[in-house]
């Protein structure tokens, strides 16, 4: 968003290019309006293993009319089978799973260059706790009730126990659980919270730990983004899609809500590992039509 579609899309057009082609999984088109107007589609890659229209989500239709995807309309492996007939050398290399403009780096090792290390604690938070015991309450308005299915839980270190240590807050994220050091649990113990100010990490034990799961999310109107704008939601509106919080997570069945204090999505069934800070888009079809941080 800053970089590839800002400063390098400026700088293309400026230099006199009517495009800038990159190599993402994904495909763009256009249809024209009953006014006349050409609106840009952006339609997820072909090839649904390496679909990136996720990583695209917050680009405009100016963005978008000025871009190619020249492989979203191929697989992989047929990707490689061109390469190869060419004769280019990065035809059998490796898939790149670091950040392409800065080198051969992954993003662990970027921040940790970046940031510094600074030690807190790893605290246990447990099934029987007190705070997934509360009963649901009853709502007036199905506003509230998204309010509460979305709500974030403020885990204190009092609440569990402290299981070990970390060099920093900063270097995970929710729902991670390499990396944390930490044994003598029959299941994986993964990140539910983290207390940035205290530069605590909460964890829980186990795939179906409550903490981890969530019906709903919510986003701030600020941060709400439509690709396609002619579908916004106006408030007290919602709409069905097929929605996700991460890359390559399957399409999962949603209903957004506009309101006037917010937006939210509600999914079908709970999601694990919603992260604050995150982008969640959503789609119909093979369409992706908006976005949003995760508050």
């Amino acid at each position: 968003r800053e970089v590839k579609f800002d400063v390098f899309m400026k700088t293309a057009m400026s230099l006199g290019a009517d495009k800038v082609a990159t190599g993402h999984y994904a495909r763009v088109d256009s249809t024209i309006d009953e006014n006349g107007k050409e609106i840009f589609h952006l339609l997820a890659g072909k090839d649904n293993n390496k679909d990136q229209s996720y990583f695209l989500c917050q680009l405009s239709q100016d963005q978008l009319s000025k871009a190619l995807f020249p492989i979203g309309e191929l697989t992989k492996p047929q990707v490689r089978e061109i390469a190869k007939e060419i004769g280019l050398v990065t035809a059998d290399k490796k898939d790149s799973q670091g950040l392409c403009f800065i080198g051969k780096v992954s993003l662990p090792q970027f921040l940790q260059q970046q940031l510094v290390p600074k030690e807190g604690e790893i605290v246990e938070i447990f099934k029987d706790s007190p705070l997934f015991a509360e009963e649901t309450p009853e709502f007036s308005s199905k506003q509230e009730e998204l309010e509460y299915l979305s709500r974030k839980i403020n885990y204190k270190k009092t609440d569990g126990k402290v299981i070990g240590k970390h060099q920093g807050a900063q270097f995970f994220t929710i729902g991670q659980s390499k990396g944390l050091g930490i044994g003598g649990h029959k299941e994986s113990c993964f990140i539910i919270s983290r207390d940035m100010e205290n530069n605590i990490l909460f964890v829980g034990e186990g795939h179906q730990f409550p903490g981890l799961l969530k019906r709903a999310l919510k986003i701030d109107n600020s941060e709400l983004h439509w690709v396609r704008k002619d579908l916004r939601l106006k408030n007290g509106d919602s709409m069905e899609v097929m929605a996700r919080f991460r890359y390559r997570q399957p399409l999962q069945k949603a209903t957004l809500y506009q309101f006037e204090e917010g937006f939210y999505v509600e999914f079908e069934e709970p999601q694990s590992a919603i992260a604050e800070g995150q982008f969640a888009s959503w789609y119909i079809g093979e369409e992706l039509i908006g976005s949003g941080v995760i508050s």
